[in-house]
């Protein structure tokens, strides 16, 4: 045997009674090595890839979370909360050409949804759908007509007992306006203290990212504690 030759055993096997001993030379071995860590560093890169790009059309196309920042969704929604938001009930929206395919349902009168807000739409907001396509909608003393009949949430919310006039603020108090078509009216739940519909005007239906449906968090930082009952609730 030469000398220079360094035999390293690998590998044992037995098979059929007998030891079958396989020997390498200590430069095939380190080319191996090499080898296979050259080719497990691409799988990994080949995974994370993979990885990336299900998130990336899962967050575009199937669900998003989002937090919530403020106190205009109150009480169904709290500061501190963290939601999922169906992306595809309302048609997955296909890139370049803004058209939405494999629409579930159109959004309805009570939906919250979140989309681009129309002022700043780098930003996203979430409010209560209120006024559909050619509905008619007035504020008369903190109460919403929607078509002349009285629109009827439990979910709204009134903090201030102060009432506003129409001339100062279309906050309590404003004249009939009709929703333009493939455009909606919105509202925060919270309404003395929600920037929405009756200041900046309509959402378009393109703005609409979809349909917040469940908390998957909550975080109440004013008392430093998780809201454990929130966890899992289903947003109506």
């Amino acid at each position: 045997m030469d000398r220079r030759c360094c035999l390293t055993v690998t590998v044992a096997i037995v098979a059929k009674g007998c030891i079958v001993v396989k020997a390498q030379s200590a430069g095939e071995t380190d080319a191996r090595e090499s080898g296979d860590w050259k080719s497990t560093a691409v799988e990994y890169a080949k995974s994370i890839v993979v990885a990336l790009i299900l998130a990336l059309c899962i967050r575009t196309f199937v669900v998003q979370a989002y937090e919530i920042p403020s106190g205009s969704m109150e009480n169904t929604l709290a500061i501190g909360d963290h939601i999922l938001v169906n992306k595809f009930i309302y048609g997955t929206e296909i890139p370049i050409v803004h058209k939405r395919v494999l629409t579930v349902r159109e959004p309805t009168r009570g939906d919250v949804i979140v989309f681009k807000f129309p002022e700043d739409r780098s930003k996203d907001f979430i409010k209560r759908l209120i006024g559909l396509p050619g509905d008619q909608i007035r504020i008369v003393d903190k109460k919403v007509y929607v078509n002349d009949q009285v629109f009827d949430d439990h979910h709204e919310l009134y903090k201030d007992g102060h009432m506003i006039s129409a001339d100062a603020s279309p906050r309590d108090n404003m004249s009939g306006i009709t929703v333009p078509s493939g455009c909606y009216f919105v509202m925060g739940d919270n309404r003395d203290n929600s920037y929405d519909s009756r200041f900046w005007g309509f959402v378009r239906r393109s703005d609409i990212e979809g349909l917040a449906f469940i908390k998957y968090w909550s975080w109440d930082s004013d008392h430093w504690r998780v809201r454990w009952g929130s966890i899992g609730t289903l947003i109506d």
